[in-house]
């Protein structure tokens, strides 16, 4: 079923959210200060290509303020554009009965989109 649930995924919005990560890896990795937040963008990538099936969890050890930091800097390096497309995303796909899975996963990242720093992809 989770297989299937990602292909259809796929289809509503999934790959398109996914270039998105993937193009703003690409332009936040061309500096060396925009690295930590492309790396970060890739692993969300990632996780929006395939997301039924996958867990998102806090990591073991907490950097502490670092974390807090680097999330407030996201939010305004671009994680603000991302957040606000899966939040729209979720509102279209909600719509619709067949379509509430695919929004409620939408605003799952959307979550994890807003603070990705501190948290691994299982």
């Amino acid at each position: 079923m989770k297989f299937l649930g990602n292909i259809i995924w796929l289809i509503f919005g999934g790959l398109h959210i996914a270039l998105e990560y993937f193009v703003a890896s690409f332009v936040l990795m061309i500096t060396i200060i925009g690295i930590p937040f492309g790396l970060q963008s890739l692993k969300l990538g990632i996780l929006a290509i395939w997301p039924f099936g996958s867990k998102v969890k806090w990591k073991e050890s907490e950097p502490g303020c670092l974390s807090l930091f680097m999330n407030v800097l996201w939010f305004f390096v671009g994680g603000i554009w991302i957040f606000l497309t899966h939040l729209l995303y979720g509102i279209v796909l909600c719509i619709t009965i067949i379509g509430i899975p695919f929004g409620k996963m939408h605003f799952r990242l959307a979550k994890l989109a807003f603070s990705p720093f501190g948290k691994d992809v299982e």
